[in-house]
C-alpha cells in the first residue's frame, strides 16, 4: 500500500485543517439553505437546498448547477452542520447516513487522509501512492498514545491493541477485511513492522540459540509467503490468493517470543488456469526469470511459453522484477534458517507443478481410453518428484480401483486423464504451501519462551458478490457473516458496558442474533440441514449431482427467511442467500467435486513412496484423499460398502474449513477485537479518485452501514456536561440560575427549557446522550438564536453612536449659544470705566475671601471631631483589655500555683531522668564521636569532589581550547594547501623552463669545443708569429675581430648577471621568511609539548577514574548477585518455615485432643486449658497480623519486581541498541585501520627509499666538495694567467701599432681575432666561476650533510625519548579519561544517593501512615486475610517463578555485559595501535621538519657563495682587457674546465632525476597523509563518542542497577522481618508446647503419686482410721495449696509469655528499626557502621535476655522442685511452705525483671529513635550541601560560558588584528615593488653606460651574429641556473616530503596563538608575490 517518501510533510497526511473546518460562512451558508443530501446516479448524493415542499415530494435545488428536481421525502438524508466535516470518528456524527458517511470518507480521501474511525471500524481507503506515514519517527509519535489522542492510523490501532494487551492481559486480534486490492496485505504488513519495533525483543535480551533475530525472521516472512500465495490480478499486482491469521506471542513484559501463522482458502485453480491478463503465483515467474544457469538445468526448467500451466506467458509487472524478487524471496528463506536442501526441493516441486501442464493426452481411435503419445514431459516430471516413470503412466492412463473387495484396472479417458493431472498439480501445490507455511511456524515457533499474551493479525478477503458466485465465494461470505456477528457482538458489548456505567435506561439489543438465521442456513449440521451439511451429505450418496444437492436444498430450506429461489427458470443461478450486505446468486456447478477434492490415488500412493524424501513427506496423509473408486462409485455405481468403509478416513474441504472457521471464531471471541475495512476507491488503480457507488457497496459489505445501522438504535452523539452547558446555554437563557451549579442539574434544566422529547436523549452520569439528528436540530436553532442576537447588538450599537453623536450636537449648539452671549456682553462693557474699575477691586475685599475661611473652619472643626471619637472608642477598647488582663492574671495566678505544685512533683521526675540522661549521654557522646568521623570522612570526600569538579572544569576549558585552535590550523591548512598547489604549479613551469636551458647549455658546449680548437691553431699561429709576420698580421685581425664579439657577449652576461642579482635577493628574502617561520614553528613545538605533557597527565587521571568506575560496577555486579542468592536462600528458609509451620498447626491439633484427654480430671487443669486456649487464640492473631504483613510486602515486592522488570528491559533495549552500534563502529574502525595500515606499507617503502637517496646525495655531496677546492685552486691559478696574460696583451697591442703602417688589413683583421679571443676567455671565465660556485656549494654541503649525520643521530636519539615520553603520556591520558569518567559517574551516583534518600524518606512516613492504618484495620480484616491465605501462596509461586526469570535474565545480562567488556577491550587495543601509529606518524614529521630547516640552512649557505662568486665574476670581467697574453695557460685552463662542466653536468642530471624522484614521493606523502590525518581524526571522534555513549549506558546501567539493589534489599529486609517474626512465633509456640508437655508429665506423675498414697491411705484406714480424718484435713488444705502454687505458676507463666511478647515486641522494633537503618543507609558506609555497631549493642541486648531467659529456666527448676515437695506434701508442709515463698520471691524478681526489662527496651527505643533522627537529620544536612555544591556548579558553569564568550570576543579582536597586519603587509609589498622598479632604473643606466661602450667599439660588428648565439646559450644557462635556483629553493620539501604535513599535524594538536598564525599566513601569501616579481 503506501510506504514513505520523507520529501512530503507527513502531517498533511495525518492532521485535519481545522481552519478550514471551524468557517463560519460555511455555518451561516448551511443554516441559511437548509442543506440536505439528495441522490445521485453520477455522485451518489448531491448537496442540496429546499425550495418547497408539496405532500410527499420535495423541491430542491442542487447546489452544484443550481438546477431544480423533484425528489421523494424518503429519499433526501440530512446533512450535518459544518461543525462535522471531516471528522475522525464518523459515529461522532449526528445525521447518521449512507451520504453522510459517504461525503465524509471523500472529504478526507481528497485531502489526503486515508485512515478514518467509524465507531469501533478503522476504514483504510487505498491511496494508490506512497504516502510519508510509515517512517520510524510516525512510529515513535503514535508510541505510547491513546487512540482519542493521535489521528487515525493503522499504527493508532495497533497501539491500542498492544497496550490493552499488556495493561489488561487481554489477548487481541486486529481483523483487515475488504476487496482485493483494497490493501489489506500492506495493512497487515504495517501491524506487524510497528509491533516488532515496538515490541523488539532483541532490544531487551539475546537468546544464544536462536539463528537471526525473532523480528527480522516475522518480516522476512511475508515476502515468502507473497511469492507463493500472492498473485497479480486485475484489481491488485500483488493480490494475497488466501487468508492468513498471524499470531504474535508476547511474553510477560511485552517482548515478542514467537509467531504462528494459519492460513485459510488457497486458490489453488490460480496453479492450472489463470484469466486474460493476470498471473499464476509469483513464485514460478521468480523461478523462471531468477534461476541460474546451474539451477536451471538442476530443475529442468525452459522458457515462459514453454508451460501451458502459464496461460498467458510472461505478463511483467510494472514497478517490478522478478529477476531481483527472487534473489529476495532467497534472501529471505536464508534468514529464516532454510536448509539449501530445503529450497532446493521446494523449488522441485515448483517445477514438477509446472511440468504436470506439459503432459499431453490423446484419444485412442476406435475406443475413448485415453494415451500418452510422447512421455518427455512425464519423465521429467518423474525425474523431479523421484517416481518411476512406466509406474506414472500405468497410474495415470490405466488405475487400480477398488470393486467391491477386488481391485480393477480401469482405462482413463481423455477427460479423465486430464482432471487427474491437474488434480495432481494443484494438490501437489497445496501441499507444498502447506508445508512452506508450517516450516515458517516451526521457524517462529519459540516453545522455550512460551508467550504470556498474544496479539492475532486476520488477513482475509472480504465479502464478496459477483454476478454467479461459486463454492469459494460462498466460504468467504460465510466467513465474514461470522465476523461481522463478532463486531456486532462486541458493539451491543461495549455499548451496554457504557450506558451501564453512566447509569441510562435502555432496552439492550444484542444485534449480534441478527445475523444468526444466515449463518445457521449455511452451517446448521440438522433439523434442516444448513448448506454445507447438505453438500457433505450428497457427496457420500452414489450418483449424487450438482442437480440433485440443488433440489434437496430447495426442498429443505425452500421456506427459509434468508434463502431464496431464483427467480425466473432462465436464471443463471441455481439458488440465493440473503446476507447482511445484500442478495447473493450462487451457482452449483462442480460444487461435490470441490467439496471432495478427489485425486488418483494410485499416483498419490507413488508420490508418497517417491525416493525424494521431500516429496514423501508432502504425500504421507494419502489415507485421508478422496480416491478415484468414491467418484467412480458416484458416477457409475453403488457400492455402498466402500463409502462406509472411506467415511472415517477423509474429511470434505467444506467440513476442513468450517472446523478452521470455528476453531478461528473461539480464538477471536476470546480476543479483544479491533476492526480494519479496507476500501478499494477505483478499478483503475489511479491516486485521488473516488467511484462513489462502489465505495458505498464496499461499506456495505464490510459492515460499515450495519455498524451505522446499530448506532441508530441507540444514542450515538454523546456530549460531556461541560462541553454542552457551555455551546448550547445560548438557547436556554434563564434557564441556569447564577451561582455554581452541577453539570447534570444545569443540562437537566437546559433540556427542560429546550422541551426536547423524552425518548430522543438521555442523561447519564458524565455525559449526555443524543439520537441521530439531535444536536443537528439543536446547531440550527443555535446559529439562528446567534445571528439575532448579533443583529439586535448591532441595532443597539448603532442607536447608541447615533444618540452620541446627537447629544454631542446639542451640547455643541447651547455652549454655542452661552459663548456668543458672553462676548456680546464682553464687548459692551470692555470700554467702561466703571466695569475696569469692579474687576480691578473685587479681588481686593475681604468679603470675597470669608466664604473660604469659613469653610476651613468647618473642615478643620470636622477633623477635631472625628478624632476625639476615635480616642474615645479607643478609650472604651482600653478599659475593655485591662479588665481582661486583670481575668487573665488571675487565672495565670491559679495556674502558677498549680505549675509550682506540677515542679515539686518534676523536680522528682527529673531526679529519676537524671540518671537516665547521664546513661543517654554517654551513649550520645560515643555517637557523636562517631558523628563526627563520618562528618570528617565526609568532608575529605566534597573536597576531593571539589578538586575532581575543578578539574573537570579546566580540562573542558581546555578542550574548548584546543578544539578553537584546530578549527583555526584547519582554516590554516586549507591556505596553505593552496598555496602549495601554487607552488607546485610554478615547480612544474620552471622545470619545463629548466629543460630548454639544457638543450641551450649542450648547444653552448659544443660551441666552446669549437672555439677550444680555434684556440689551439691561434696557439700554434703564436709559436710561429716570429718566423711568419704575415700569418700573425692576419691571426691579430681574427683576434680583433673576436675581441669586439666578446666585448659583446661579456655585455650581455652581465646584464644577465644582473638579472640573477635581483633573483638572488628575492631568493633571499624569502629565505629569511621561511627561517622566520621555522622559528615561530619550533616555538609553537615546544608549546605543544608542553601542552602534550598536560593532557597526557589528565589523561592519566582519567583513566584511574574509568578504572574506578568498572571497580565499582564489578563490585555492584557481585552484590547483585549475593543478593540473589540472598534471595533464593530466603524462599528456601520461607518454605521451610511454612513447611515447619503446618508441622507445628498439626502438632497443635495433636496436643489440643490429648491436653482435652488428660485436663478433664481437675479443675486446675481446666482453667489452664482455658488460658491455653486464650493463648493460642493471641497467637492466631499474632499469626493473622503477621499474614497481613506478609500479604502487605508481598504487593510491594509485586510492585517492585514490576518496576525491575521494565528498568531491565529497557536497559537490555538500550545495551543491544549499544551494542548493534558498537558492531557498525567496530566494522568501520576495522576498516580504517586496513587502511591505515596499508598507508602505513607504503610510507615506510617511500621512508626507505628517501634514505637511500639520501645516501646517494651525501656521497655526491662529497665528490662535489672535492672538486670545489680544486676550483679555489685553479681560481688563483686563472688570476695569475690573467695578469700576465694582460701583460702580453699591451706588447702585442705595440706590436700591432708597428704593423699597422704596414698593413691596415692585417690589423684589423688582427683586433677582430683579439675581440673572439677575448669572448672566448670571458666565456671560459664565467664557466669557471660557474665550477668555482659549484664547487663551493659542494664543500658547503658536505658541511651541512656532516651536520646533518649529527643532528639525525641526536634526532633518533630525541625520537626514542620523545616515543618513550609520548608512551608514558598516553598511558597518562587514557588513566586521566578513565579518571574524568569515574568522577562524572560518582557525581550522578551522589545524586542518585541524594534522590534515593529522599525516596526512602517518603517510603519511611508513608510506611508508618500505613502501619497505624493497618493496626487500626487488623481487627476488621482478620477473617478476610484468612480466605486470602490460599491466593497468597499462588502468588508467591507466581512471585518465585518470576525471581526465576530475573535470575534469568540478570546472567544473560552478566554476558551481555561480559562481551561487552570484551569488545571494549578490543576497541581500547585497536585505539592504542592508532595511536601508537599516530606517534610514529609525528615523529617521522619532526624529523622531516628538522631537515626542511637544514636544507634551508645550506640552501642560504649557497646563496651566499653564489653573491662571492659574483663579486669575483666581475672582477674578472673588469680585467677583460689583459686577455688573450697567454694563450697555452688558457687552453691549459679551458680543458680542466671542461671536465668539470662535464662532471657538473652528470651530477645536475643525477640531481634532477634525484629531485623529480623526490617531489613525486612528497605528493604521495601529503596526499597520504592528509588522508591519514583525516581518518584519523574521524576515528578519534567516532571513538570519543562510542565511549561517551558507552559512558552514559553504563552509567545508566549502574543507576538502574543501584536502584534495583535497592528494591531487592527491601524485599530481602522484609523478608528476613517476616522470617524473624515467624522464627519468634515457631520458638512461642514451641516453649508453649514444652511447657504444655511438661505440666502434662508433671500432672501424671502427681496423679500416679497420689494414687499410690492413695492406697497407702486404705491400707492405713483399717490401721488407723482415728488419724484418717486429720490426715483427710491436711490433704484437704495440701490440695488448697496446690491450688494455689498452681495458679502462681500460672501467673508467673503468664507474666513470662507477656515478657515474651515485649521482648518479641521490642526485637520486631528493633528488626523494623534495622531495616530502615538499612535503607536508609544504602549509600553511606558511615550508616552502615552504626548499624553494625547499633547491632552488636542489640545483640548485647539479646544476651542479656538469653540470661534472663536462663534465669526463667531456673524459675522452672524451683517450679519441678515445688512439685516433687508436692510428692511429700504430708510429711513436709513446711518445706512447701518455704518453697511457696521462695517462688513468690521469685515472681516478685522476675516482675522487677520485667520491668527493669521494658524500661530497657523504651530507653533502647528512644536512643535509636534519636540516633536514626539524628542521622536523617545529617543526612538532611548532607544532601542540602550537596544542592549548594550542584549550584554552585551551575554559577561556575554560567561564569565559563562567560569566559568562553570573552574568549570569542578576543579571537574577534585577533582576527581583525589579523586583517591589519595583512594591511601592512601588502603595503611592504608595495614598497618591494617600489625598490624593485628602482633597481630597475638603475640596471637600465647601467644597460646604457655599457651600450654607450660597445659603441666605441665600432670595428668589431662584424661578429654580431655569433654574439647572438652567444646571448642565446646565455639565457639557456641563465634558465638553468634559475631552474636550479628553484629547486634549491624547494630542496627542503623534496628530499623530506614529509615535513608540511608533519607540522601541520603538530600544529593541530597544538594550542597555536593566533598572531602566530596570522603571521604565518602572511608569510605565505608574500612568497608567491616575491617569486612572481
Amino acid at each position: 500500500m503506501a510506504q514513505r517518501s520523507g520529501q512530503e510533510d507527513p502531517e498533511r497526511y495525518l492532521f485535519v485543517d481545522r481552519a478550514v473546518v471551524y468557517n463560519p460562512a460555511q455555518q451561516a451558508d448551511w443554516t441559511a439553505k437548509k442543506l440536505v443530501w439528495v441522490p445521485s446516479e453520477r455522485h451518489g448524493f448531491e448537496a442540496a437546498s429546499i425550495r418547497e415542499e408539496r405532500g410527499d415530494e420535495v423541491v430542491v435545488e442542487l447546489a452544484e448547477n443550481g438546477k431544480k428536481a423533484m425528489v421523494n421525502k424518503d429519499d433526501i438524508q440530512k446533512m450535518n452542520p459544518p461543525k462535522f466535516s471531516k471528522v475522525e470518528d464518523m459515529a461522532e456524527l449526528t445525521c447518521l447516513n449512507e451520504a453522510s458517511v459517504l461525503h465524509n470518507l471523500k472529504d478526507r480521501y481528497y485531502s489526503g487522509l486515508i485512515y478514518t474511525y467509524s465507531g469501533l471500524f478503522c476504514v483504510v481507503i487505498n491511496p494508490y501512492k506512497n504516502l510519508p506515514i510509515y517512517s520510524e519517527n510516525i512510529i515513535e509519535m503514535y508510541r505510547g498514545k491513546k487512540r482519542h489522542e493521535m489521528p487515525p492510523h493503522i499504527y493508532a490501532i495497533s497501539e491500542s491493541a498492544y497496550r490493552c494487551m499488556l495493561q489488561d492481559r487481554e489477548d487481541q486480534s486486529i481483523l483487515c477485511t475488504g476487496e482485493s486490492g483494497a490493501g489489506k496485505t500492506e495493512n497487515t504488513k504495517k501491524v506487524i513492522q510497528y509491533l516488532a519495533y515496538v515490541a523488539s525483543s532483541h532490544k531487551g535480551r539475546k537468546d544464544h540459540n536462536i539463528p537471526g533475530e525473532l523480528e527480522r525472521q516475522l518480516l522476512q516472512a511475508n515476502p515468502i509467503l507473497e511469492s507463493f500465495g500472492n498473485a497479480k490480478t486485475v484489481k491488485n499486482d500483488n493480490s494475497s490468493r488466501f487468508g492468513k491469521f498471524i499470531r504474535i506471542n508476547f511474553d510477560v513484559t511485552g517482548y515478542i517470543v514467537g509467531a504462528n501463522i494459519e492460513t485459510y482458502l488457497l486458490e489453488k485453480s490460480r496453479a492450472i488456469r489463470q484469466a486474460k491478463d493476470e498471473r499464476t503465483f509469483h513464485i514460478f515467474y521468480q523461478l523462471l526469470a531468477g534461476a541460474g544457469e546451474h539451477l536451471k538445468s538442476d530443475l529442468l526448467l525452459e522458457g515462459f511459453n514453454s508451460y501451458r500451466f502459464l496461460c498467458n506467458g510472461n505478463i511483467p509487472i510494472p514497478g517490478q522484477q522478478d529477476k531481483d524478487n527472487f534473489q529476495e524471496t532467497m534472501e529471505a528463506m536464508r534468514i529464516m534458517s532454510f536448509s539449501h536442501d530445503e529450497i532446493l526441493a521446494m523449488l522441485k516441486v515448483v517445477s514438477s507443478v509446472l511440468q504436470f501442464g506439459n503432459i499431453s493426452f490423446k484419444k485412442e481411435r476406435n475406443t475413448d481410453q485415453a494415451s500418452m503419445p510422447e512421455n518427455t514431459a512425464a519423465q521429467k516430471l518423474c525425474h523431479l518428484l523421484g517416481m518411476n516413470v512406466m509406474e506414472f503412466t500405468r497410474a495415470i492412463l490405466s488405475p487400480r480401483i477398488k470393486v467391491g473387495r477386488d481391485y480393477v484396472q480401469k482405462a482413463q479417458t481423455k477427460e479423465q486423464a486430464d482432471f487427474a493431472v491437474e488434480a495432481l498439480a494443484k494438490a501437489t501445490y497445496e501441499r507444498l504451501f502447506r508445508w512452506l507455511v508450517h516450516r515458517i511456524n516451526k521457524a517462529l515457533d519459540r516453545t522455550k519462551r512460551q508467550g504470556a499474551s498474544f496479539i492475532g493479525i486476520l488477513d482475509i478477503a472480504g465479502f464478496e458478490i459477483f454476478q454467479l458466485n461459486s463454492f469459494e465465494q460462498l466460504c468467504i461470505n460465510y466467513t465474514n457473516e461470522k465476523l461481522q456477528q463478532l463486531f456486532n457482538h462486541t458493539m451491543f458489548i461495549l455499548e451496554q458496558e457504557e450506558y451501564q456505567r453512566e447509569g441510562i435506561e435502555w432496552n439492550f439489543i444484542d444485534f449480534g442474533l441478527d445475523l444468526q438465521p444466515c449463518i445457521d442456513l449455511i452451517e446448521r449440521p440438522a433439523n434442516p440441514p444448513g448448506v454445507l451439511a447438505l453438500l457433505d451429505e450428497e457427496c457420500w450418496f452414489p450418483k449424487a449431482t450438482d442437480k440433485t444437492f440443488v433440489d434437496k436444498l430447495m426442498q429443505e430450506q425452500g421456506t427459509h427467511t434468508k434463502f431464496q429461489k431464483p427467480r425466473q427458470l432462465k436464471d443463471k443461478a441455481d439458488f440465493c442467500i440473503i446476507h447482511y450486505a445484500g442478495r447473493v446468486d450462487y451457482k452449483a456447478d462442480e460444487w461435490l467435486m470441490k467439496n471432495m477434492d478427489p485425486l488418483n490415488d494410485n499416483v498419490a500412493t507413488l508420490l508418497h513412496q517417491s525416493t525424494d524424501k521431500f516429496v514423501a513427506e508432502l504425500w504421507k496423509d494419502v489415507d485421508r484423499i478422496v480416491g478415484l473408486d468414491q467418484v467412480a462409485g458416484m458416477n457409475e455405481t453403488t457400492f455402498g460398502a466402500t463409502y462406509k468403509t472411506k467415511k472415517g478416513m477423509f474429511r470434505t474441504v467444506g467440513q476442513l474449513y468450517k472446523e478452521s472457521l470455528t476453531k478461528l471464531m473461539a480464538t477471536l471471541r476470546n480476543t479483544n477485537p479491533n476492526f480494519v475495512r479496507c476500501i478499494i476507491p477505483n478499478h483503475e488503480k489511479r491516486a485521488g479518485k473516488l467511484d462513489p457507488h462502489l465505495v458505498l457497496d464496499q461499506l456495505r459489505c464490510n459492515g460499515v452501514l450495519e455498524g451505522i445501522r446499530i448506532c441508530r438504535q441507540g444514542f450515538p452523539n454523546r456530549i460531556v456536561f461541560q462541553e454542552f452547558r457551555q455551546r448550547y446555554e445560548i438557547l436556554t437563557p434563564n434557564a441556569i440560575p447564577k451561582g455554581f451549579m452541577d453539570g447534570k442539574q444545569a443540562c437537566e434544566r437546559m433540556i427542560r427549557a429546550l422541551e426536547l422529547d423524552a425518548n430522543l436523549y438521555r442523561i447519564g452520569q458524565s455525559k449526555i446522550f443524543f439520537r441521530t439528528g439531535v444536536l443537528a436540530h439543536l446547531e440550527e436553532e443555535r446559529d439562528l438564536k446567534i445571528t439575532d442576537i448579533i443583529i439586535y447588538f448591532q441595532s443597539v450599537c448603532r442607536g447608541y453612536i447615533a444618540r452620541k453623536a446627537f447629544a454631542k450636537k446639542q451640547q455643541q449648539l447651547s455652549a454655542l449659544k452661552v459663548l456668543q452671549r458672553n462676548c456680546a456682553a464682553y464687548l459692551k462693557l470692555r470700554h467702561w470705566q466703571w466695569w475696569r474699575l469692579f474687576t480691578k477691586v473685587k479681588p481686593l475685599l475681604q468679603v470675597t475671601r470669608q466664604e473660604e475661611e469659613m469653610q476651613a473652619k468647618e473642615e478643620e472643626l470636622i477633623k477635631v471631631k472625628e478624632r476625639q471619637s476615635k480616642v474615645e472608642n479607643e478609650l472604651v477598647e482600653m478599659e475593655r483589655k485591662h479588665q481582661q488582663l486583670l481575668e487573665e492574671k488571675n487565672i495565670l495566678a491559679e495556674q502558677l500555683q498549680a505549675e509550682t505544685e506540677l515542679f515539686a512533683e518534676a523536680e522528682e521526675i527529673r531526679a529519676r531522668l537524671v540518671a537516665k540522661k547521664q546513661e543517654l549521654e554517654e551513649i550520645l557522646h560515643d555517637l557523636e564521636s562517631r558523628v563526627e568521623e563520618e562528618e570528617e570522612r565526609n568532608q575529605a570526600l566534597t573536597d576531593e569532589k571539589k578538586k575532581m569538579q575543578s578539574h573537570i572544569q579546566d580540562l573542558e576549558e581546555q578542550l574548548d581550547e584546543e578544539e578553537a585552535a584546530r578549527q583555526k590550523l584547519q582554516l590554516e591548512k586549507v591556505t596553505a594547501e593552496a598555496k602549495i598547489k601554487k607552488m607546485e604549479e610554478d615547480i612544474l613551469l620552471l622545470e619545463d623552463q629548466n629543460s630548454k636551458f639544457l638543450k641551450e647549455k649542450k648547444l653552448l658546449e659544443d660551441r666552446v669545443g669549437e672555439m677550444t680548437s680555434q684556440l689551439a691553431e691561434e696557439e700554434e699561429k703564436a709559436k710561429t708569429l716570429g718566423k711568419m709576420k704575415n700569418k700573425q698580421e692576419m691571426m691579430m685581425v681574427d683576434l680583433e675581430e673576436r675581441l669586439k664579439k666578446e666585448e659583446k657577449t661579456r655585455q650581455e652576461l652581465e646584464k644577465a648577471k644582473r638579472k640573477l642579482d635581483s633573483e638572488t635577493t628575492d631568493l633571499a628574502d624569502q629565505i629569511a621568511e621561511l627561517q622566520a617561520q621555522i622559528d615561530e614553528l619550533k616555538i609553537q613545538l615546544a608549546k605543544k609539548e608542553e601542552e602534550l605533557q598536560a593532557t597526557l597527565a589528565r589523561s592519566d587521571e582519567e583513566l584511574a577514574q574509568k578504572n574506578n568506575a568498572l571497580r565499582q560496577v564489578r563490585e555492584l555486579q557481585a552484590q547483585l548477585a549475593e543478593l540473589q542468592e540472598d534471595l533464593e536462600s530466603e524462599r528456601a528458609s520461607r518454605n521451610k518455615a511454612e513447611k515447619h509451620k503446618r508441622d507445628l498447626s498439626e502438632e497443635l491439633e495433636a496436643l489440643k485432643t490429648e491436653l482435652e484427654d488428660t485436663l478433664d480430671t481437675t479443675a486446675a487443669q481446666q482453667e489452664l486449658r482455658t488460658k491455653r486456649e486464650q493463648e493460642v487464640a493471641e497467637l492466631k492473631k499474632a499469626i493473622d497480623e503477621e499474614a497481613k504483613n506478609h500479604e502487605a510486602m508481598i504487593q510491594e515486592m509485586r510492585q517492585r519486581h514490576s518496576t525491575a522488570l521494565e528498568e531491565l528491559s529497557e536497559q537490555l533495549e538500550q545495551a543491544k541498541r549499544f551494542k548493534g552500534n558498537l558492531e557498525k563502529n567496530k566494522q568501520t574502525l576495522e576498516s580504517d585501520n586496513r587502511e591505515l595500515s596499508s598507508e602505513l606499507k607504503g610510507l615506510q617503502q617511500a621512508k626507505a627509499e628517501s634514505e637511500h637517496k639520501r645516501k646517494k646525495l651525501e656521497s655526491q655531496f662529497q665528490e662535489i666538495m672535492g672538486r670545489v677546492t680544486e676550483g679555489d685552486r685553479v681560481k688563483t691559478e686563472l688570476a695569475d694567467r690573467t695578469h700576465k696574460l694582460q701583460t702580453e696583451l699591451d706588447n702585442v697591442s705595440t706590436l700591432l701599432e708597428d704593423a699597422e703602417k704596414k698593413g691596415i688589413k692585417l690589423a684589423k683583421d688582427a683586433a677582430s681575432l683579439e675581440s673572439q679571443l677575448q669572448d672566448t676567455q670571458e666565456l671560459l671565465q664565467e664557466e669557471t666561476r660557474q665550477k668555482l660556485n659549484l664547487s663551493s656549494r659542494i664543500r658547503q654541503l658536505d658541511e651541512e650533510k656532516n651536520t646533518l649525520l649529527e643532528q639525525q643521530e641526536e634526532e633518533e636519539e630525541a625520537r626514542k625519548n620523545l616515543e618513550k615520553q609520548l608512551a608514558t603520556l598516553q598511558a597518562q591520558l587514557l588513566e586521566s579519561r578513565k579518571k574524568l569518567e569515574d568522577d562524572v559517574g560518582a557525581l550522578e551516583g551522589l545524586e542518585e544517593v541524594k534522590r534515593k534518600l529522599q525516596k526512602d524518606m517518603e517510603c519511611t512516613s508513608q510506611r508508618l501512615e500505613e502501619k497505624a492504618m493497618a493496626f487500626d484495620k487488623m481487627e476488621k480484616t482478620k477473617n478476610r486475610l484468612q480466605q486470602e491465605l490460599d491466593d497468597l501462596m499462588v502468588d508467591l509461586d507466581h512471585q518465585r517463578q518470576i525471581v526465576s526469570n530475573l535470575e534469568k535474565k540478570q546472567k544473560k545480562f552478566d554476558q551481555m555485559l561480559a562481551e561487552e567488556k570484551t569488545i571494549s577491550a578490543r576497541y581500547a587495543e585497536e585505539r592504542d595501535k592508532a595511536e601508537a601509529e599516530a606517534r610514529e606518524k609525528d615523529t617521522k614529521a619532526l624529523s622531516m621538519a628538522r631537515a626542511l630547516e637544514e636544507a634551508l640552512d645550506a640552501k642560504e649557505e649557497l646563496e651566499r657563495l653564489n653573491k662571492q662568486l659574483r663579486t669575483e665574476m666581475e672582477d674578472l670581467m673588469s680585467s677583460k682587457d689583459d686577455v688573450g697574453k697567454n694563450v697555452h695557460e688558457l687552453e691549459k685552463s679551458k680543458r680542466t674546465l671542461e671536465q668539470q662542466v662535464e662532471e657538473m653536468r652528470t651530477q645536475l642530471e643525477e640531481l634532477e632525476d634525484e629531485l623529480q624522484a623526490t617531489e613525486d614521493a612528497k605528493l604521495r606523502l601529503e596526499v597520504n597523509m592528509q588522508a591519514m590525518k583525516a581518518q584519523f581524526e574521524r576515528d578519534l571522534q567516532a571513538k570519543d563518542e562510542q565511549g561517551e555513549e558507552k559512558r552514559r549506558q553504563l552509567v545508566k546501567q549502574v543507576r538502574e542497577m543501584e536502584a534495583e539493589l535497592e528494591d531487592e534489599r527491601k524485599q530481602r529486609a522484609l523478608a528476613v522481618a517476616a522470617k524473624k517474626k515467624l522464627e519468634m512465633d515457631l520458638k512461642d509456640l514451641e516453649a508453649q508446647i514444652e511447657a504444655a508437655n511438661k505440666g502434662r508429665d508433671e500432672a501424671i506423675k502427681q496423679l500416679r503419686k497420689l494414687q499410690a498414697q492413695m492406697k497407702d491411705y486404705q491400707r492405713e484406714l483399717e490401721e488407723a482410721r482415728a488419724s484418717r480424718d486429720e490426715i483427710f484435713a491436711q490433704s484437704k488444705e495440701n490440695e488448697k495449696k496446690l491450688k494455689g502454687l498452681e495458679a502462681e505458676i500460672l501467673q508467673l507463666q503468664e507474666d513470662l509469655a507477656a515478657s515474651e511478647r515485649a521482648r518479641r515486641h521490642a526485637e520486631q522494633e528493633r528488626d523494623e528499626l534495622a531495616d530502615e537503618i538499612t535503607n536508609s543507609a544504602s549509600g553511606k558506609s558511615a550508616l552502615l557502621d552504626e548499624k553494625r555497631r547499633l547491632e552488636v549493642r542489640i545483640t548485647q541486648l539479646e544476651e542479656e535476655l538469653e540470661e534472663e531467659q536462663s534465669g526463667m529456666e531456673l524459675l522452672n527448676d524451683r517450679f519441678r522442685k515445688t512439685s516433687m515437695q508436692v510428692d511429700t506434701l504430708n510429711t513436709e508442709l513446711a518445706a512447701e511452705r518455704s518453697a511457696a515463698q521462695k517462688s513468690e520471691n521469685a515472681r516478685q524478681q522476675l516482675e522487677r525483671q520485667n520491668k527493669e526489662l521494658k524500661a530497657k527496651l523504651q530507653e533502647l527505643e528512644g536512643t535509636v529513635k534519636s540516633k536514626f533522627k539524628a542521622s536523617i537529620a545529617a543526612l538532611e544536612a548532607k544532601i542540602t550541601q550537596l544542592e549548594e555544591q550542584m549550584e554552585q556548579e551551575a554559577k561556575e558553569r554560567a561564569a565559563a560560558n562567560k569566559i568562553v564568550r570573552r574568549t570569542e570576543k578576543k579571537l574577534k579582536e585577533v582576527f581583525m588584528q589579523v586583517e591589519d597586519e595583512r594591511r601592512h603587509a601588502d603595503q611592504y609589498k608595495e614598497q618591494m615593488e617600489k625598490a624593485n622598479s628602482r633597481m630597475k632604473q638603475l640596471k637600465r643606466q647601467l644597460e646604457e653606460a655599457e651600450e654607450e661602450a660597445t659603441r666605441a667599439n665600432a670595428s668589431r660588428r662584424k661578429l654580431q651574429r655569433e654574439l647572438d648565439d652567444a646571448t642565446e646559450a646565455s639565457e639557456g644557462l641563465s634558465r638553468e641556473v634559475n631552474s636550479l635556483k628553484n629547486r634549491l629553493r624547494r630542496g627542503g620539501p623534496v628530499a623530506f616530503p614529509s615535513g608540511r604535513s608533519g607540522r601541520r599535524q603538530l600544529q593541530m594538536e597544538g594550542d597555536v596563538s593566533d598572531d602566530d598564525a596570522d603571521s604565518r599566513a602572511s608569510d605565505h601569501n608574500e612568497t608567491p608575490a616575491a617569486q612572481a616579481d
